[in-house]
């Protein structure tokens, strides 16, 4: 299967139609065998419904054979997830993130459990706090930085969700362990994004 730095080259969450066309031509690489493919794919049907094109994204998943590995079908629910909570239907999405954080964990999948966490805590709103602490928890026991490094974007997502709530004390909390987890296994940017929390905190008089 394919190490998550592989695809992370491909992706710019920034520019869905750059990555469109950088996981097609992945797809016609011989490089990669027919499980990796699949795996590219559940990518490239991501791509495609950031840009709003939740039918297509969506038949392309369905063509995406599980069988060849467990590991295919946690990112086929994680990606039938995201599309259903992208297109207005997060209640839909909430037991397929469900199943992809269960099977994740079985499957030692650090990286996918704690996403499926993530977009718990994005898709359920009502337990949002409930499922990032336990996104948390999962995540910072990672054996791998790339999986811990979700401990940042969690900590920072709680902080934005208690600075709207008008909660700056508990924000700033988050706020600063999320810039020292950044520090610790994340990017440049996520220090900033964290920092930039911190400020905000700051700003209204904590």
């Amino acid at each position: 299967m394919l190490d998550q730095s592989t695809l992370d080259a491909l992706w710019d969450f920034s520019d869905p139609v750059a990555s469109e066309d950088r996981f097609r031509r992945a797809l016609e690489d011989p490089a990669f065998d027919g499980a990796e493919r699949c795996e590219l794919a559940t990518q490239l049907g991501r791509a495609i419904g950031l840009q709003g094109r939740f039918e297509e994204a969506d038949a392309l998943l369905d063509g995406i054979d599980c069988e060849q590995d467990p590991t295919i079908a946690v990112r086929v629910l994680l990606e039938r997830g995201r599309l259903l909570n992208s297109s207005g239907h997060a209640a839909m999405a909430v037991p397929l993130f469900e199943q992809a954080a269960e099977l994740g964990e079985h499957l030692g999948e650090e990286f996918l459990a704690a996403d499926a966490f993530h977009m718990l805590a994005i898709a359920d709103g009502a337990h949002a706090e409930s499922w990032a602490r336990a996104g948390i928890e999962y995540a910072r026991d990672a054996r791998s930085a790339r999986a811990q490094r979700w401990s940042v974007s969690l900590h920072g997502n709680l902080g934005w969700m208690f600075l709207d709530a008008g909660e700056p004390h508990r924000a700033l909390v988050e706020f600063q362990l999320a810039e020292q987890w950044a520090s610790r296994v994340g990017t440049p940017d996520q220090v900033a994004w964290a920092r930039e929390g911190i400020a905000a905190c700051r700003a209204v008089d904590v």
